[in-house]
């Protein structure tokens, strides 16, 4: 782990605060990471996700390997420089591509070959290419290739891809350099059995990884179902490893994934949400698209330190989601990522006070409170009262 050291800081009950050590910067932990699935954090400089609170962004080996290509970056200099994001980076191995490309893929015990989403074209993915373009890109943290397969499913379907990942993790391994400081993942599989589980963590511990990953969750189980699994999984993994949740989830999975002991999260749905007129605020998911917004000069939240919450009115955000406008996303994902950033900030400061179940309490009552209410005409304010904007 020359170069990548993990640090416990403090801890509530299984929850966890501590540091990632890399040579491009430390990651707080627990931390959300933004996806910049194609080199990009979509409609977000890079200089803004870092002053969120980001201290780490993840780009996805499926897409980059497709555009621009793995060693075209590479002679470019490496996905730092090539999007201008000089912290640490986690690729994606590329194996969710292997559940949700079903259709444009073909799986064998060797490695996947694909279809181009983009023009038809193919490609093969193994094991060993997938850590090679995950080196050529410049990660910070490498993620073995895996199988991800949708919940629910039939045991043997599960054992099954469970037993593929493990070998892979082995083949991934064997590929790996830990050159520059570089880290690899092992990422448990076995759906939603817990003897599967802990087989599949027990085995990857053995293999022995720098951090480890729970995959294979948050696709299309319910919530009860991924926490029960967090719960029989987690206690089987390496105490002194990184812990990390893929594609996990609402704030409110976040919250509860820390409780039980999971490090670190990524997830396309404030970014997405953004784009969609949805915006993440502590008093619940605001959709902006409604007409309730129409009339109303208030801001999203005024007390909020990002000036997207504060000082754009709720009429204007609707009127830029309605007319489609480019600025509407932009605000919303600004806001969105604002608003992750700042539930694992105050996350990782209930860990280090043992205050953590307080802290997830008063944060889920602010949601459980709701929205603004709407104005009524009698009750509108003007546009011009003194001190409503900043």
């Amino acid at each position: 782990m020359s170069g990548f050291q993990f640090h416990i800081l403090s801890r509530d009950g299984a929850a966890r605060r501590g540091e990632i050590a890399t040579p491009r910067g430390t990651i707080r932990t627990p931390a959300f990471m933004p996806v910049g699935t194609q080199a990009t954090v979509k409609a977000m400089y890079p200089d803004q996700v870092h002053e969120l609170g980001a201290d780490i962004v993840l780009g996805n080996t499926y897409h980059l390997m497709l555009r621009p290509g793995a060693e075209r970056v590479a002679a470019l200099g490496g996905l730092h420089r090539f999007m201008n994001w000089p912290y640490p980076i986690l690729t994606d191995s590329g194996g969710f591509q292997v559940m949700s490309l079903a259709k444009l893929r073909k799986l064998d015990k060797d490695g996947v070959t694909f279809r181009s989403h983009i023009d038809g074209s193919q490609h093969r993915l193994t094991p060993e290419r997938s850590v090679e373009i995950q080196t050529l890109l410049g990660a910070d943290i490498i993620m073995q290739l895996d199988e991800c397969i949708a919940l629910p499913a039939e045991a043997a379907e599960m054992e099954r891809a469970m037993m593929l990942s493990l070998a892979w993790a082995e083949r991934s391994k064997a590929a790996f350099d830990a050159g520059g400081g570089r880290a690899l993942f092992g990422i448990v599989q076995g759906g939603d059995k817990a003897d599967l589980r802990l087989k599949s963590a027990r085995a990857l511990t053995e293999i022995g990884f720098d951090g480890y990953a729970v995959g294979g969750l948050a696709v299309g189980e319910p919530q009860e179902v991924m926490l029960k699994v967090l719960e029989e999984t987690v206690p089987a993994l390496d105490e002194d490893r990184p812990r990390y949740l893929m594609g996990v989830g609402t704030p409110d999975d976040i919250l509860a994934s820390v409780k039980r002991g999971i490090d670190m999260f990524d997830c396309v749905m404030p970014t997405r949400a953004g784009r969609h007129g949805q915006a993440f605020t502590r008093f619940g998911t605001v959709n902006l698209r409604n007409a309730r917004h129409a009339d109303d000069p208030r801001p999203l939240d005024e007390t909020a330190d990002c000036p997207a919450s504060r000082t754009y009115s709720r009429a204007y955000l609707h009127h830029l989601v309605k007319a489609g406008e480019t600025l509407g996303a932009m605000l919303l994902t600004w806001n969105n990522l604002a608003y992750y950033q700042h539930v694992m900030n105050g996350a990782r400061r209930a860990i280090g006070e043992g205050a953590y179940d307080d802290y997830c309490a008063a944060v889920r009552a602010g949601w459980t409170t709701g929205d603004l209410p709407p104005l009524d005409s009698q009750e509108r304010p003007g546009w011009q009262e003194p001190g409503l904007f900043k």
